[in-house]
């Protein structure tokens, strides 16, 4: 069955259903996008990882993935494997020794420990057919929506460094994941410009 290789293009607040988020998966060579429905935790699981946040202690998947390594596993991949009624199901492939293990997982906690292993996310392709769908992504071509010199505010473009890092540590505070991302884009890109002016 064919694998599609998938990561996270975005997370927002579910207005359907309250304290869960949705987690958007991105096909890397396409046009298809998966939303999942996940919990309050596994999402801020998911951002604190994102955008590089170290916490003073192991939070649950740094210590699972502790464990695996401890043991001398290594996480190989993850594949959103089932969608059954609306749930998503999924699979740990872990390394053991000369051997392959499969643990099943919920799909949010699989992608939580995926991002932190560094290894790839994967879906078969029929399930991306029947469950995903074509969702048009914010960028810097979409055209601007005017506003009145009364209600003009400051965009991202408009803030020094200091204050992006400053604004993307409170919206994840306030777990306002969707913006979060945008504020991580724009200080990646400034960062990275700025390593190619030194080059």
């Amino acid at each position: 069955m064919e694998k599609v290789r998938v990561e996270i293009v975005g997370m927002s607040y579910s207005h359907s259903q309250s304290g869960t988020y949705t987690m958007i998966l991105g096909e890397l060579d396409g046009d298809m996008k998966l939303p999942i429905t996940i919990g309050a935790a596994e999402a801020q699981a998911i951002a604190l990882k994102l955008e590089g946040i170290k916490q003073s202690r192991p939070m649950t998947h740094d210590l699972l993935l502790n464990v695996i390594r401890a043991m001398h596993g290594e996480i190989r991949e993850v594949l959103i494997c089932k969608f059954s009624h609306g749930v998503f199901y999924a699979e740990l492939h872990i390394q053991l020794g000369e051997g392959m293990v499969t643990i099943d997982s919920r799909t949010s906690d699989a992608v939580a420990l995926a991002i932190r292993a560094n290894v790839p996310i994967f879906v078969y392709r029929d399930i991306l057919d029947k469950a995903g769908m074509v969702i048009r992504m914010e960028s810097d071509d979409a055209p601007e929506k005017k506003q009145s010199d009364e209600d003009e505010a400051p965009g991202p473009g408009d803030l020094s460094l200091d204050d992006l890092e400053d604004l993307l540590d409170e919206l994840i505070e306030n777990e306002e994941f969707e913006r979060a991302s945008l504020i991580r884009d724009e200080i990646r890109k400034r960062k990275g410009e700025a390593d190619s002016e030194k080059e």
